[in-house]
């Protein structure tokens, strides 16, 4: 079984940023689409339970025991790939799991050869950071779980939202930082926040100036929100220092269904012959 190591992982994408190449983390739920999106260039692919979620037809959602989940869908897309790093997303505040390590070793175990702070309660509001983080359960469990990866050697990312989770997963020691902006809007079960890519790039350049406040080395990606065409991140290459994209509804949803919806309007397109 091939894995990559966090070294061979950084050393890859500085030689592709050096040749003004952009990186591309892409979200892989089913043997299929990881197949596919390697076929298509992909650096990496990025596996998290919510994104059944998208492939059962639903907008993204955290569905059962996550890390389970997570961890059953490696057999799967590591049977198909073996040429680039999978990424495992782990949630790191689950409660029946609370050593990290131990948690760390298994999506080792499972194939992985990184991981991401998925489902991130980054995102979920104040109030609910607030609620979790009283019983120790906050974002402090990802960034942590970032810092044990890190001790580990292992490769990671990590989605934040705001400065102050980018400073702390800079410490932590997270590989790639990942200013999130918001659910992805489009295609049919899409978030449609009303914000532009402009207001989008505005949150990222706040973010990222935090993450390199304490680390210049750290890689910057982005994801989210309005960010969900290819053109929308040639505009955010322009006007921020990320290079590249995390793709989730843009690489498993979006493109299912336009291709989907095309296909079978073809086929019904095709009139019967007089002769019925």
């Amino acid at each position: 079984m091939r894995m990559f190591e966090r070294s061979e992982i950084l050393a890859k994408i500085a030689s592709q940023v050096a040749e003004r190449r952009a990186v591309l983390a892409a979200g892989s739920s089913c043997g299929l689409v990881a197949k596919c999106a390697v076929l298509g260039g992909a650096d990496m692919l990025v596996v998290y339970s919510t994104g059944l979620s998208r492939l059962m037809g639903l907008p993204t959602s955290r569905i059962g025991d996550s890390n389970a989940r997570t961890l059953e869908l490696a057999a799967e897309i590591r049977n198909v790939v073996s040429s680039i790093p999978v990424i495992g997303g782990v949630e790191a505040w689950d409660p029946v799991r609370l050593d990290l390590d131990a948690l760390l070793d298994k999506f080792w175990a499972a194939g992985f050869s990184g991981v991401i702070n998925y489902p991130t309660i980054s995102t979920m509001g104040d109030k609910w950071r607030d609620r979790r983080g009283r019983v120790g359960l906050g974002f402090e469990r990802e960034v942590e779980m970032i810092a044990s990866a890190r001790k580990k050697n292992i490769f990671s990312l990590a989605y934040v939202a705001n400065p102050d989770d980018a400073k702390a997963m800079a410490s932590a020691g997270a590989d790639c930082i990942i200013p999130h902006v918001g659910a992805t809007r489009g295609g049919l079960v899409g978030h449609e926040e009303g914000r532009s890519v402009k207001d989008a790039i505005n949150r990222i350049n706040d973010i990222n100036a935090a993450a390199r406040s304490g680390r210049s080395d750290v890689v910057l990606l982005c994801h989210g929100g309005a960010i969900a065409e290819p053109a929308d991140t040639a505009e955010v290459y322009r006007s921020t220092q990320c290079v590249g994209f995390v793709g989730a509804s843009s690489i498993e949803r979006i493109p299912i269904e336009r291709a989907v919806k095309a296909a079978a309007e073809e086929f019904k397109a095709v009139p019967l012959p007089q002769h019925h």
